[in-house]
């Protein structure tokens, strides 16, 4: 099915589950410790051994040497795969580190060998006696080393708009404030673990991975096979965040170690390997400029992104969201890429908005109170409803930020449309008492998903996508509109995931899964309706399907009688897309409170009101952006990589040193979804909220700690360290 051109009225407009509040269908499963992650498999493969990884010990250079003997001659060793001894694998997709094999070194915790044994503790004590010796190389490990020499991160240049120098010389107030973030781990619950097993020349990987068919067509180049011979299932992941987007060391370890050995191999990567092994958010150095009459209006706004990365790597492109957000005549973005010798970056939840919006919406606060305006009003002022500010050519498909904007404020008891709020002018006891807001946008995008749809003879509907769940709702949303469609109650729908063998679906990831996914579930439903139709001799556009039933007129037949039939289809979009940015907007407020003594930070109550399209379940959805909530806390507050310059790797490997917040941290977080819906993204009229929520909330974060303490610190986390010798003096 083609979707080319906007959604008219339809039966999600008056939809009897879809939109409504339903608890997760997968969530007794994971309440009772039943749900089959990757790791615990050990029913899909007899006799399955225990993979444990090495790590590099140097971040750059070559190895030696390697003697694996004694590894080898260990008792319950069954095979040991040393990279020295094995051809350089190739590369799959968004893969620009080493995966495995060779002798040259890229960065700190690269795989280098792996050891096979009877049990998990064995193959761990066989991996210690490795012997290694390597040849270290120079490195580059800093950023703002790096930062002079970085070129831009495209060919195309700066994108500009007007004259931006000039109208910032000429404007009566500005801001030039440069902010930094530090690189972050996505330190999800469960590790990257693979079990692997080959039958002949064809293998199957039970794994934790967000995008399967992206999976399997990598694994194919990465290890020279079919990508045809390869099977590739994840039902269920504890958390991907962008960093399970595409395949990393302990599928292909897996794989190797499989065939090396001759037995199915399980591995769970090891902890310190996930945060240097695999992929992280990229440091950034980000230069703001805005330019401003005195009645608030922005006249001249300028973006300057600085990242690092691996060579052939993309960057944390921090300038993303400044095109869509603010209006302003003279404009200029640029992101620039410096070559470091660190762990390789790459996506993590709403990767470049995320950090971005921690500078943007910070200087849009500095500009609101050298202005002495309300935050809330200096953004409403430089709204854009129609066309995007950085590219007026292209139409906005629906946009409600500032109904986001003021609900927000009354809601959280912000008054806005006076002056701005009075830094370090609240106390309660001890407590330095401090607001902040910002604003948040983020692309909604949609991609091409597929679906097949089966009813039963018993008048049960099973839908079968290779889409994941993530811990993001996806098979209740997924249900809900396969219920919705086929007029069956949602208890009579069963929804099957994350497996190659089934149809290829958007995957999780980029805030596409929800809008995309239901939508080619939609497509098939429709087409197994038409299917019905045919079967039974009657137009299945034109049919009632409710209640079990199928009406057409006078005549009313079971759905039951239909089956067993199937059918699937994908739903692709036309080129009337292309004029259009689909888009969500949020407003975000938080009130935190500063001991005035000690500098810690306690965050009290936060809000965002998020305009998103049609919420497809507003019980999931609700858990999506508080969860982002927290995230945007951790960015704000407690989240760094420490890096070791000297060495290059990150320090605090783990959840001890790398310290990340949790619900408890926040005693109260609100969502509101305004009743909003979007006729260009797709027939469901939904746009996702799964990274809007990271979006914005921890410049609210920082601009209420300035609130509270009167000290702006301008890079991340605001550990109170950076800001404790300037809080304001206690009395007695």
């Amino acid at each position: 099915m083609e979707f080319n051109a906007p959604a008219g009225n339809n039966l999600f407009d008056n939809a009897k589950v879809v939109g409504k509040s339903t608890p997760r269908i997968d969530g007794p499963l994971k309440t009772t410790g039943t749900a089959p992650y990757a790791y615990e498999r050990h029913d899909v493969a007899p006799n399955q051994a225990y993979g444990w990884i090495v790590g590099s010990a140097i971040a750059k250079g070559r190895i030696a040497s390697m003697d694996v003997t004694a590894a080898r001659n260990a008792p319950g060793v069954i095979a040991v795969v040393a990279a020295p001894e094995t051809d350089p694998v190739g590369k799959g997709m968004a893969n620009y580190a080493p995966l495995f094999g060779g002798s040259e070194i890229a960065h700190y915790h690269q795989a280098i060998a792996c050891v096979v044994a009877e049990t998990f503790e064995q193959a761990r004590a066989a991996a210690n006696l490795i012997q290694t010796r390597y040849e270290r190389a120079e490195g580059q490990y800093d950023l703002a080393a790096a930062k002079a020499d970085a070129p831009l991160a495209s060919d195309s240049g700066p994108q500009t708009l007007g004259d931006f120098e000039s109208a910032f010389a000429a404007a009566p107030v500005t801001v030039d404030a440069t902010y930094h973030t530090p690189d972050e781990s996505h330190a999800m619950m469960e590790p990257f673990a693979t079990i692997a097993a080959w039958d002949g020349d064809r293998l199957t990987l039970w794994t934790s991975n967000q995008m399967i068919q992206w999976g399997k067509q990598s694994l194919g180049k990465i290890l020279g096979i079919s990508p045809d011979k390869i099977r590739v299932d994840s039902p269920f992941l504890g958390g991907g965040f962008g960093g399970k987007l595409f395949v990393r060391a302990d599928a292909v370890l897996a794989a190797l170690a499989a065939k090396a050995s001759g037995r199915p191999v399980k591995i769970a990567m090891q902890r310190p390997l996930v945060f240097n092994n695999t992929t992280h958010r990229h440091a950034t150095i980000q230069r703001v400029r805005l330019g401003a009459g005195q009645d608030g209006r922005i006249t001249a706004i300028a973006h300057e992104n600085w990242s690092g990365n691996l060579p052939g790597g993309g960057g944390e492109d921090g300038t993303l969201q400044t095109p869509k957000l603010y209006a302003g005549a003279n404009r200029l973005n640029a992101n620039y890429l410096a070559r470091l010798d660190l762990p390789e970056g790459n996506a993590m939840r709403a990767p470049g908005e995320a950090a971005g919006h921690l500078a943007l919406e910070v200087a849009m606060d500095e500009l609101a109170e050298k202005l002495d305006m309300c935050p809330v009003r200096l953004r409403l002022l430089n709204d854009s409803k129609d066309v995007v500010p950085g590219d007026p050519e292209t139409r906005i498909s629906d946009r409600h930020l500032d109904r986001c904007l003021r609900e927000g404020a009354q809601k959280f008891g912000w008054a806005h449309g006076g002056k701005f709020p009075r830094p370090a002018s609240r106390r309660e006891g001890r407590w330095l008492m401090g607001m902040g807001m910002s604003a948040g946008y983020r692309s909604g995008p949609a991609l091409q998903s597929a679906a097949r749809i089966r009813l039963g003879a018993d008048g049960r509907i099973t839908v079968e996508t290779d889409m994941t769940d993530i811990g993001t709702g996806s098979y209740t949303i997924i249900a809900q509109t396969a219920a919705e469609v086929m007029g069956v109650p949602l208890s009579h729908v069963q929804v099957e995931l994350g497996d190659s063998r089934y149809p290829v679906s958007a995957g999780s990831g980029g805030q596409w899964g929800a809008a995309s996914s239901t939508a080619g579930v939609y497509a098939a439903c429709v087409n197994l309706r038409r299917a019905i139709g045919e079967k039974l001799g009657f137009d299945g556009d034109a049919a009632t399907f409710e209640n079990g039933r199928i009406g057409l007129g006078n005549r009313s037949i079971a759905l039951a009688d239909a089956g067993p039939i199937s059918a699937e289809d994908s739903m692709t979009y036309g080129d009337f897309k292309q004029d259009y940015d689909v888009g969500t907007y949020a407003a975000h407020f938080c009130e935190v409170a500063v001991d005035a003594y000690t500098g810690e930070t306690h965050v009290r109550r936060m809000l965002s009101v998020c305009d998103a399209g049609r919420i497809l379940n507003p019980l999931s959805a609700r858990s999506q952006v508080i969860g982002a909530m927290v995230m945007s806390v951790g960015a704000a507050l407690t989240e760094e990589l420490a890096v070791d310059k000297r060495f290059g790797f990150f320090v605090n490997h783990d959840l001890a040193g790398y310290e990340v917040p949790v619900h408890a941290d926040i005693p109260h977080q609100e969502v509101v979804f305004l009743d909003t819906l979007d006729p260009i993204i797709s027939p469901m009229k939904a746009k996702g909220v799964g990274e809007l929520g990271i979006c914005g909330p921890g410049a609210a974060v920082a601009n209420a700690v300035y609130n509270a303490t009167g000290v702006r610190t301008r890079a991340y986390p605001l550990t109170l360290d950076k800001y404790l010798d300037q809080l304001p003096a206690v009395d007695g």
